[in-house]
C-alpha cells in the first residue's frame, strides 16, 4: 500500500521535475514539495505501527477446549471445524468415495498417483482402519521424504545452480539430508536446529569423569544440514555480507512467518521491527565462512590419483600430435605477422622474454593480440588432408574427459578474526557503507532483552527459537503444513505473521494444533496423520447444486473447508505421474541431481532430483519446471503460483515425454487383450492405472466406440487420458 500511495504521490511532482530539469532551483523545489506530502503520509503510517503486545501472532499458544456435540468424528479437527461451519449456517459436504480419497491422500503423501494393485487391496479392505493402514503406509515410505521435503525446500531457497554460489557442487547432500529427516521423522525442532547449528541436539555439552565439560559431537550426518546456510553465500569468506543476509531473511519467513528482511534498509513499515533489529539477528551470522569438506576415503583418493595421471598421459600424448601438425603452419603465419611490426616492436618480441626491459615487455604484450594465432586461421592454410587429421585429433581430444571431483561438501564454520569485529547498520545494505555511528550487538526481533551468549550466538538464537513456549515457532510450522494438505493454511498469509497477514480464519484450531504439535514431540508425521485421516480432509469437492449454491452465498472461497477444495498438481509430481503411469518411473534415493537436457538413465528420476536453478547466461531450470510455476530456488517460496496456461496444454499434448508415456501405457494395456479383441476391461485398466479410478458407464462407452476393437488406436487412448484435467488435478 505504501508503494502504490508514494508511486501516486511521485506522480503528482515528477512532471514538472521533468520540465524543469535544466534548472535546478525550480527541480529542487519541485522535490521538496514532494518530501513535503510523503513525509508526513511516512508519520501517520509509522503512528498505526502495532506494538508487539498488538500482534495476535506473538501472544502466547492457547490450547482451546475441543468443541462438543458438534460432530460424530472422533477427530478433535472436525469438530473445530464443524463449529465453525453451524455458526455461518453451512452445510458440510460428505465424504467422497475410496477410490478418489486413495488418489488424493497418495499423491498428497508421497507425490506418487496409487497402483491399481493398491486400489484393488484398499476396495477389498472394509474395516474400521483400512484409511489408517493406508495413511501409516504412505507415511513409511521412503518417497514420502522425497515428497515434503520438496515442499520445505521451496521455502528454504534450495537451488542447484546460482550465480556465485560456492557451495554448489555439494549442495544436493543438504537436499538428501532434508529427505532424509522427514523419512526418519525428525522432531521439527530438531530440524530446524540442525540446519541452523549443525547439531540437531539440545544439549549440546556433557561431564567428563574427570570433572570436564566437553562438546558432545553432533551427528556426522547433520555436517549436511550446513548446506541451508552455504546456500546463501557467494563468496568463501562472506565479506559481500550475503551469506548473513540470506540467513536472516529465509530463516525469518520459513520458521518466524515474520518478513524481518522488509527491515534492511530501513524500520519495517508495518510490524514492530526495526533496522536494527535485522542488524542485530544478522551479527548472529556475521562471524561464518565457508569451508570445504572432503568426503572422499583413502581408496577414492587414490583411485582419483590414478584417474587423473591417465587423463593427463592421454590429453598430453593427443596434444603433443596436435602441437607437431600445426607447428609448422603456426610458424609461417607467426612470423609474417611479426614483420609487418615496426622494427622496435619486433625486436623486442624476439629477445627472450627474461631480458626484456619493462618497456620492451609492454611493447610485447601490447602486440600479442596481434599475433595470437587462432586454429581456424591456421586450418586455412594447411591442406585438405592435414586439416581433417587435425579435427580427427581435436576430435579425441574433446573426448577424453577429466575425473569428477572427490565429493566436497561446503559448510560454515565461525572465523576466530570475524568473530571479533563490530557489526554495524548497512546503508541500504551495502556492506561498504556501515553505519558507523550505530553499531549493534546480536540479538533478534521479539526475543528476550538480556541475552548471554554462552553457548554461542547461533546456539541462544535457536534455543529461543524452538523453544514450545515461543508462540510463532509451532503456529508457523503447523499453519505450513496445513497449507501444502488444503491449498491454503488455517492462516492465509504462511509466511507473514505480522500486521499485513491478517488474522487466521480459525485461531482455536491453529491454537490446538500447535499446542498439540509440541506435546507430540514436533512430529511431522504425527501431524500428517491427524489431518489426513479427518473427515474434513475425506471431505467431496463438490456436491448437490443446492447445497453447493447454498454455501457458496456464505461462503465463495471455501474458507471454512465445507468441501475439499480441487487442487492442480505441482510440477514435480505431473512429471512423476506421467513416468509412474509409464512404468518407467525411477524410485532410487539420494545422489547429484540430473540434467534434463541429458538423455541418460537417470533421466526417469523423480523430478524433484532435477537439476534447478538461475544462472545470467545460460537456461538452468527445465522448460517443463519453469511451464508448471516450479520455482528456481532464488527466492523463498511460501506458495506456489497456480496458474492456467497454453504452454502446459501444449507440454501436454505434444511433449516427447507424453509421447513416449502414451506408448508405454498402450504396451502395459496389450497384454490384457483376451483374443486380440478390446473389450471393457482395457478401458476400465487405463483409467484405474491413470486417473485412479473406474470410469462411467458413458466414458466406458465413448473409449470402446474410439478404440473400434483396434488395438493401434490403444496410444491414442492412452494420450486421451493423459490430456484429461483430472490427471493433474486433485479432487
Amino acid at each position: 500500500m505504501l508503494f502504490g500511495f508514494s508511486f501516486s504521490l511521485i506522480s503528482q511532482w515528477r512532471l514538472p521535475l521533468l520540465a524543469t530539469s535544466r534548472k535546478p532551483l525550480a527541480c529542487l523545489r519541485g522535490l521538496a514539495v514532494g518530501l513535503s506530502l510523503f513525509l508526513p503520509a511516512m508519520d501517520s503510517l509509522a503512528k498505526e505501527i502495532p506494538r508487539k503486545e498488538d500482534l495476535w501472532s506473538l501472544r502466547p499458544v492457547v490450547r482451546a477446549a475441543v468443541p462438543q456435540g458438534v460432530t460424530t468424528s472422533t477427530n478433535p479437527i472436525d469438530a473445530f471445524i464443524a463449529a465453525e461451519c453451524r455458526e455461518r449456517s453451512i452445510s458440510p459436504l460428505g465424504p467422497t468415495d475410496k477410490l478418489t480419497w486413495l488418489r488424493r491422500a497418495t499423491f498428497d503423501l508421497i507425490g506418487l498417483p496409487p497402483s491399481v494393485e493398491e486400489q484393488d487391496a484398499f476396495l477389498a479392505d472394509n474395516s474400521d482402519g483400512a484409511r489408517e493402514q493406508v495413511v501409516n503406509r504412505l507415511l513409511a515410505s521412503q518417497q514420502h521424504g522425497v515428497r515434503y521435503g520438496r515442499h520445505w525446500l521451496d521455502i528454504l531457497r534450495y537451488t542447484d545452480v546460482d550465480e556465485g554460489m560456492p557451495a554448489a557442487s555439494g549442495i544436493y547432500l543438504w537436499r538428501d539430508w532434508v529427505f532424509s529427516a522427514l523419512n526418519q521423522d525428525l522432531p521439527y525442532d530438531a530440524f530446524v536446529r540442525a540446519q541452523i547449528c549443525g547439531n540437531r541436539a539440545q544439549v549440546r555439552t556433557k561431564m567428563t569423569a574427570t570433572g570436564h565439560r566437553v562438546p558432545i559431537e553432533p551427528r556426522p550426518d547433520d555436517l549436511f544440514a550446513l548446506g541451508f546456510l552455504a546456500r546463501g553465500a557467494t563468496e568463501r569468506m562472506n565479506s559481500d555480507h550475503q551469506l548473513a543476509m540470506s540467513a536472516v531473511e529465509t530463516i525469518s519467513i520459513a520458521f518466524l512467518g515474520m518478513t524481518v528482511g522488509c527491515a534492511k534498509c530501513h524500520d519495517h513499515f508495518y510490524d514492530p521491527i526495526k533496522q536494527t533489529d535485522f542488524y542485530a539477528m544478522k551479527a548472529l551470522f556475521d562471524p561464518l565462512v565457508l569451508r570445504p569438506a572432503e568426503l572422499a576415503t583413502a581408496e577414492q583418493r587414490f583411485a582419483r590419483g590414478r584417474e587423473v595421471e591417465e587423463f593427463e598421459s592421454r590429453k598430453r600424448a593427443l596434444e603433443e600430435l596436435i602441437e607437431r601438425l600445426i607447428e609448422p603452419y603456426r610458424s609461417r603465419l607467426y612470423e609474417e605477422r611479426l614483420q609487418v611490426l615496426p622494427p622496435e616492436a619486433q625486436a623486442a618480441i624476439r629477445k627472450p622474454e627474461k631480458t626484456r626491459t619493462a618497456p620492451e615487455q609492454k611493447l610485447a604484450d601490447d602486440y600479442f593480440p596481434i599475433l595470437r594465432i587462432d586454429s581456424p586461421k591456421i586450418k586455412e592454410v594447411m591442406p585438405s588432408a592435414e586439416a581433417k587429421q587435425y579435427d580427427s585429433y581435436i576430435k579425441q581430444l574433446n573426448a577424453v574427459k577429466a575425473p569428477e571431483s572427490l565429493p566436497v561438501v561446503w559448510m560454515v564454520q565461525e572465523d576466530s578474526k570475524r568473530a571479533t569485529e563490530k557489526s554495524y547498520v548497512l546503508i541500504t545494505g551495502d556492506p561498504t557503507r556501515p553505519k558507523v555511528s550505530e553499531e549493534v550487538q546480536p540479538g533478534f526481533p521479539f526475543g528476550p532483552e538480556k541475552l548471554e551468549f554462552r553457548e554461542g550466538r547461533r546456539e541462544t538464537f535457536v534455543d529461543w527459537l524452538t523453544a514450545p513456549d515461543n508462540p510463532h515457532f509451532a503456529r508457523v510450522a503447523v499453519n505450513r503444513i496445513w497449507m501444502w494438505h488444503f491449498g491454503s493454511g488455517l492462516h492465509a498469509s504462511a509466511s507473514d505473521f505480522g500486521a499485513l497477514g491478517g488474522k487466521p480464519t480459525h485461531p482455536k484450531l491453529l491454537d490446538w494444533l500447535a499446542s498439540e504439535f509440541v506435546a507430540h514431540n514436533f512430529s511431522m508425521k504425527w501431524l500428517h496423520r491427524l489431518i489426513v485421516l479427518s473427515e474434513t480432509y475425506r471431505r467431496a469437492s463438490s456436491g448437490t447444486p443446492e447445497t453447493t449454491a447454498s454455501n457458496q452465498a456464505i461462503d465463495p472461497d471455501d474458507r471454512f473447508l465445507w468441501r475439499f477444495p480441487v487442487r492442480r498438481l505441482e510440477a514435480e509430481p505431473v512429471r512423476d505421474a506421467i513416468l509412474m503411469v509409464a512404468g518407467k518411473l525411477d524410485l532410487t534415493l539420494g545422489g547429484k541431481s540430473f540434467e534434463n537436457s541429458k538423455a541418460t538413465s537417470a533421466s526417469n528420476r523423480r523430478a524433484a532430483y532435477m537439476t534447478r536453478g538461475f544462472r545470467s547466461s545460460a537456461d538452468v531450470m527445465p522448460d517443463f519446471l519453469a511451464t508448471f510455476d516450479a520455482e528456481d530456488g532464488r527466492a523463498a517460496c511460501s506458495r506456489r503460483s497456480q496458474t492456467v496456461t497454453a504452454p502446459q496444454a501444449l507440454f501436454m499434448m505434444n511433449s516427447e515425454l507424453v509421447e513416449e508415456a502414451s506408448a508405454s501405457l498402450a504396451a502395459r494395456l496389450k497384454p490384457a487383450l483376451v483374443g486380440g479383441s478390446i473389450t471393457a476391461q482395457e478401458v476400465i485398466l487405463g483409467f484405474r492405472t491413470a486417473l485412479g479410478r473406474e470410469p462411467t458407464e458413458s466414458e466406458r462407452a465413448t473409449a470402446l466406440d474410439y478404440l473400434h476393437d483396434q488395438p493401434d488406436r490403444l496410444k491414442g487412448f492412452a494420450w486421451l487420458l493423459l490430456n484429461l484435467d483430472e490427471f493433474i488435478y486433485l479432487r
